[in-house]
């Protein structure tokens, strides 16, 4: 054995099988000492041990060691995740969430880990998503505004952070984005100035921002531009411009 395969062997855990209740299991190949085992703490071997026996998940679903629980939630039957539902380590109500019906997903809605709040929110039926819009941690909210029926995104134009106020304006109804055209964040304004219809885009062009007055400037009628020739901004004066010649060469191709 070279001297680079010794070090990598001392370094690998390893189990005696002799007092292991699974060593039946070896000559069938579903287990192997360093590579799939249930005996070392070792997720990976761990992982890879129920990868081969699922059947034995249930026995370890109580396991002293946090790590032996979250990953026989992976593979453990859809019913005996309820049990684990309160289980004091986090990575393991994770696991859990992942996994768990409805029903199970329900009792998870405030959980206090925040990665556990948005694996719920990243699974419900977005029927139900709305109990989770006013979550006090705005990445479980803006998972909440990038799943929520666009219909019912109204409840959220006034969250308090913009990052959730920018998915919400990527999202919203066009018909409701005039409602976002005072937001205080010019990157949400950005958002709504691009997407909003062309009459109500109008009433972005004094924006104080000359990108919401850039891209509203793309977007309004030909007969909302002539001001704009006169803006503080290269850039917004060049779009007024390109679009207002352009028509005129459209004008005077018909004539």
């Amino acid at each position: 054995m070279t001297e680079s395969a010794l070090s990598l062997s001392d370094q690998t855990p390893m189990a005696d099988c002799r007092p292991c209740p699974h060593r039946d299991r070896l000559d069938q190949a579903r287990c192997q000492p360093g590579d799939r085992c249930v005996r070392v703490q070792s997720g990976r071997q761990i992982d890879r041990f129920f990868r081969y026996n699922p059947d034995l998940a249930p026995f370890y679903r109580h396991d002293p060691f946090w790590e032996m629980r979250a990953i026989t939630a992976r593979y453990l039957p859809q019913h005996l995740l309820f049990e684990l539902l309160d289980d004091p380590d986090e990575t393991v109500r994770r696991a859990v969430a992942a996994r768990v019906p409805l029903e199970g997903l329900l009792q998870l809605l405030n959980d206090e880990d925040r990665e556990v709040r948005i694996t719920v929110a990243d699974r419900l039926p977005p029927e139900q998503l709305e109990k989770m819009a006013t979550d006090s941690d705005y990445m479980v909210r803006n998972y909440v505004a990038r799943r929520l029926p666009k219909g019912r995104l109204f409840r959220m134009i006034y969250d308090k952070d913009r990052l959730v106020r920018q998915t919400v304006a990527e999202r919203l109804p066009e018909v409701t984005l005039g409602l976002m055209a005072d937001d205080p964040e010019p990157e949400v304004r950005r958002i709504v100035a691009e997407r909003i219809d062309p009459e109500s885009a109008v009433m972005m062009l004094n924006d104080e921002d000359w990108v919401v007055r850039f891209y509203a400037a793309r977007r309004v009628p030909l007969s909302a531009l002539p001001p704009l020739l006169r803006d503080e901004e290269p850039d917004v004066v060049a779009v007024a411009q390109a679009r207002l010649e352009a028509n005129e060469d459209v004008v005077i191709k018909k004539n």
